[in-house]
């Protein structure tokens, strides 16, 4: 996996996920654009890819603005005379359950999340087609904008816009050769240490223990390490077909999200009323109904 003639930004990517997905992509060659809205872990990011003999530089701003986005796009192309990866990885959480959740919680994290990821691929694709050479969109989204998630309304819901913007970009950017996929991660971060029944193997891995394999493939939760092999794959030329797709990826397990699909179908002559509906309802679609939330081996929710 070569991609030495790439140059990447990653937002959000001064520890945890982002700096595992701009480490990998320095490892195989690309140039990285650091991001963080602090210039000190901003630069230690930057020195510990430099140290290991990669290329990097930090551009320090709250992702969200246009002026953020443009300014990512300025650095990569000022650093290393051009633009080729876009990874929008930053975010933030304000987690409540809706009745308490203000219009502010709601606001910080679809604006960093959501507007965020608009306005940094927006400014990107100006410069990918510019260029005239392609360019590959790497988004990444989560399991909470798949499945909900108790208290993250606005996580959520970012989240699963991300993913219907991506398809979205992948039938427009087609024919200008680039390439729009989102990637769910799950790793242990400081967001994970939140969920009850992993903070124990989480807080276990900090001691050097492994994670067993029931957390590795069944929950598919990893190191930050282990989600950042498909953002380099994403990158490279391989992955040139590969468009509109959301993937699954930690510990041991790599998937892909379907999109959604009508599952229980039937017809009505004339429409459906609601009687109609209530008639039909058990027989028809009752078994159809589809779980919410992420679902978990048994045996881990017991404990």
């Amino acid at each position: 996996m070569d991609l030495t003639d790439k140059v990447a930004v990653v937002t959000g990517s001064r520890q945890g996920l982002g700096l595992a997905y701009a480490k990998d992509l320095a490892r195989h060659g690309a140039a990285v654009v650091i991001n963080d809205v602090n210039q000190a872990t901003a630069d230690a990011a930057v020195a510990e890819i430099t140290a290991a003999g990669g290329r990097a530089v930090a551009v320090v701003a709250p992702v969200g603005s246009t002026e953020t986005a443009r300014a990512l796009v300025t650095g990569a192309v000022d650093a290393f005379g051009r633009l080729d990866v876009m990874v929008t990885n930053a975010g933030i959480l304000r987690d409540k359950v809706l009745w308490k959740m203000t219009d502010d919680d709601f606001d910080a994290v679809v604006g960093v999340h959501l507007r965020g990821t608009f306005t940094c691929v927006r400014e990107a694709v100006l410069r990918f087609r510019e260029q005239g050479d392609g360019g590959r969109i790497v988004c990444i989204g989560s399991p909470a904008g798949q499945r909900g998630n108790f208290g993250q309304t606005n996580y959520s819901g970012a989240k699963s816009g991300i993913v219907g913007m991506v398809r979205t970009w992948a039938l427009e950017l087609r024919r200008a050769g680039i390439t729009a996929n989102a990637v769910c991660p799950v790793a242990a971060t400081a967001m994970t240490e939140t969920v009850p029944f992993l903070a124990p193997y989480i807080e276990g891995m900090k001691n050097g223990e492994p994670l067993p394999d029931i957390i590795r493939r069944e929950v598919g939760m990893g190191t930050p390490d282990d989600a950042a092999g498909i953002i380099s794959f994403l990158a490279s030329d391989a992955a040139a077909d590969i468009t509109g797709q959301a993937f699954a990826v930690g510990g041991d397990r790599l998937a892909l999200w379907s999109h959604p699909e009508l599952t229980a179908v039937e017809y009505h002559d004339g429409g459906w009323s609601a009687d109609d509906i209530a008639a039909r309802w058990a027989r028809t679609f009752g078994e159809s109904v589809q779980s919410v939330g992420e679902e978990f081996p048994e045996e881990l929710m017991a404990k």
